[in-house]
């Protein structure tokens, strides 16, 4: 069978394509930009941009299984023609805040849209990604071994994108499997001050957290630029998750609650998940 992964070179789709060749199985990929480096030089690469599904056309052609990287706007669109063109399996990329309910216009209706179609299907939600420390802190630590965050004790439970896209291979060779909700998680809660010192002895030198209003933190995310800056006031908790919904608040029983670590990638990979220092030596040089 034939596999297409959108958003091929992004931080988790550049995985799930190395843990399908590396289960033998005949891959293909689209991006926006073929050239891109990040994949291997022997894939074969279709231009493809998810907001404008006619472009999937000629990837999609003789594929069985689908990878799909979220985009709202055209979710329903690119499904169909994936259903058209003889798809019979999709594994999303979507997020722990469907389940949490603060998110209903990002992922949610994207699994909407893959549950209308009666295709088989999986939905891999993973909680906090650790490799978004490298676009929130990486430009913070480089500068002067600092992170500026407003609460050194704020808890989460990142996840390493290696495991995330092992969850997300195997969802995709579990043909005739129902349906199945796979909520990935990393093996422990840390705080962001423990997270920062990790990254410190990751790359030999320490790094240290200075506690910073949300309003002068928002300034400086912003001043980084890309999709940190549309995210920092919900980051910051200054803004809701969907456009129209409430700002969410949870307890710190709730906090525990939604950082608890899971056993979904032993369960599905049948081997432990990775830890925050592992993924910080991997990822040296974005802190230095």
């Amino acid at each position: 069978m034939t596999t297409l992964v959108t958003g091929a070179t992004g931080k988790v789709g550049r995985h799930v394509v190395a843990e399908l060749r590396a289960a033998g199985e005949d891959v293909r990929a689209t991006s926006r930009d073929p050239e891109a480096p990040g994949l291997p030089r022997d894939l074969r690469v279709f231009q493809g941009d998810l907001a404008a599904p006619e472009s999937l056309r000629p990837a999609l052609a003789g594929v069985e299984r689908l990878y799909l990287y979220p985009h709202a706007p055209t979710a329903g669109e690119v499904v169909e023609l994936a259903r058209a063109a003889g798809v019979r399996r999709i594994v999303v990329l979507s997020s722990r805040a469907v389940s949490l309910g603060t998110d209903t216009d990002r992922h949610l209706p994207v699994e909407q849209a893959v549950e209308a179609s009666g295709l088989e299907h999986a939905f891999v939600r993973p909680n906090d990604f650790a490799a978004n420390k490298t676009d929130l802190w990486g430009p913070m630590i480089r500068k002067d071994r600092t992170v500026r965050f407003p609460d050194p004790d704020e808890i989460s439970n990142p996840v390493h994108e290696r495991d995330i896209a092992a969850v997300a291979a195997a969802a995709l060779l579990a043909d005739g499997a129902p349906p199945a909700v796979h909520e990935v998680t990393g093996p422990e809660i840390l705080t962001q001050r423990r997270q920062a010192e990790l990254i410190g002895e990751a790359i030999g030198t320490p790094v240290r957290f200075e506690p910073t209003p949300p309003e002068e933190t928002l300034r400086i995310l912003t001043e980084q630029g890309g999709w940190v800056a549309q995210m920092a006031p919900f980051l910051l908790g200054l803004a809701p998750y969907s456009e129209g919904e409430p700002i969410p608040s949870f307890t710190p029983e709730e906090q525990r609650e939604i950082w608890k670590p899971r056993s979904t990638v032993l369960d599905v990979t049948g081997r432990p998940p990775r830890s925050f220092l592992e993924w910080a030596r991997e990822h040296q040089a974005d802190f230095l």
